[in-house]
């Protein structure tokens, strides 16, 4: 099979997917298409909403169609790292045991992952990047493909810890979940408060996700595109010769390498989405303010004066 015709399969299999999401989760299009689309591109997600917008729901839903497990994981002040990761045990014949903890799942979400300490935080940065977790100087390798996806409530700050720009760092995408609009908090409200069964297909499996993850990188781009990306990254960094004026008024720091390898790959795998066989500069556009939003970090003047991370990536544009 060429990689063109699988292109063109997984594309009707994908919208497939995004009618199976659709008898649960109403509205929300662009949220789902950039969560799988982080999952097709192998990243993962920091979802930033207030509660009750079903963010739970949506990744199990989600986990579901796929054909992958799903684990949730509540993140509280007093969680301890063999909480996620598992511990060793002293099993009946004395000898030790590890029991697996949440983090060795398909799709973890990290729910409120800013209210456990750094030491816990800490504990799923080798996961997220490596694949793996090591307890006790024994490295174990996560089940695959694997996905992380951490919420954070934007409104309530009292009694967290931020997280620190090295684990921001390792989200593909942060993105901002919206409440719905008037019809369709109606609709939700029809659908979730009568008796209704919905039946989910099994649309994808994690074979065929894998597979779809190592036809994504197999998708050439052009050098234009490359560079146009990485050039939009090298802009937010201030005090140097590409940086606009807006940039070295209002940001402390800038983007890094990584931010210009995920928005390559973010952009593949959104050009694939629409039908098309290698991303142009629209693409890679249409992904970068998701890239974008966490590692811009803006000084005190930009918070003084009320310029937000969306209108400094705009100007990238």
């Amino acid at each position: 099979m060429s990689e063109v015709t699988a292109i063109d399969n997984y594309v009707k299999t994908y919208k497939q997917l995004k009618k199976e999401i659709a008898k649960i989760i109403i509205g929300q299009d662009a949220v789902i298409e950039q969560i799988l689309i982080s999952i097709f591109s192998g990243g993962h997600v920091l979802l930033i909403g207030v509660p009750g917008l079903a963010k739970t729901l949506m990744v199990d839903t989600i986990a579901k169609t796929l054909g992958l497990d799903f684990k949730r994981i509540q993140f509280t002040p007093d969680l301890m790292p063999s909480d996620i990761l598992g511990s060793e045990i002293l099993d009946k014949d004395r000898q030790f045991k590890f029991i697996k903890g949440p983090v060795f799942s398909n799709i973890v979400l990290a729910d409120e992952i800013n209210r456990t300490p750094p030491k816990t935080q800490a504990a799923l940065l080798e996961a997220m990047q490596e694949r793996s977790v090591t307890v006790a100087g024994h490295r174990y390798e996560l089940h695959q493909p694997y996905f992380v996806l951490a919420t954070q409530n934007p409104i309530e700050q009292e009694g967290t810890y931020p997280l620190p720009e090295a684990q921001l760092d390792r989200f593909m995408f942060a993105i901002n979940l919206e409440y719905p609009s008037f019809s369709e908090e109606v609709e939700v409200v029809k659908q979730t408060t009568a008796e209704k069964n919905t039946t989910l297909n099994v649309v994808f499996d994690g074979k065929e996700v894998l597979e779809f993850q190592h036809l994504i990188r197999k998708i050439p781009v052009a050098d234009n595109v490359v560079e146009y990306a990485v050039g939009m990254i090298s802009k937010t960094r201030p005090n140097t010769n590409r940086t606009s004026e807006l940039i070295s008024q209002y940001v402390d720091w800038g983007a890094g390498p990584r931010a210009s390898q995920n928005l390559i790959l973010a952009a593949k795998t959104h050009a694939v989405l629409h039908g098309k066989y290698t991303p142009d500069i629209e693409n890679v556009q249409a992904v970068a303010t998701s890239v974008l939003r966490h590692r811009i970090i803006k000084n005190y003047k930009a918070a003084a004066e009320g310029i937000s991370i969306e209108k400094i990536i705009e100007s990238l544009f």
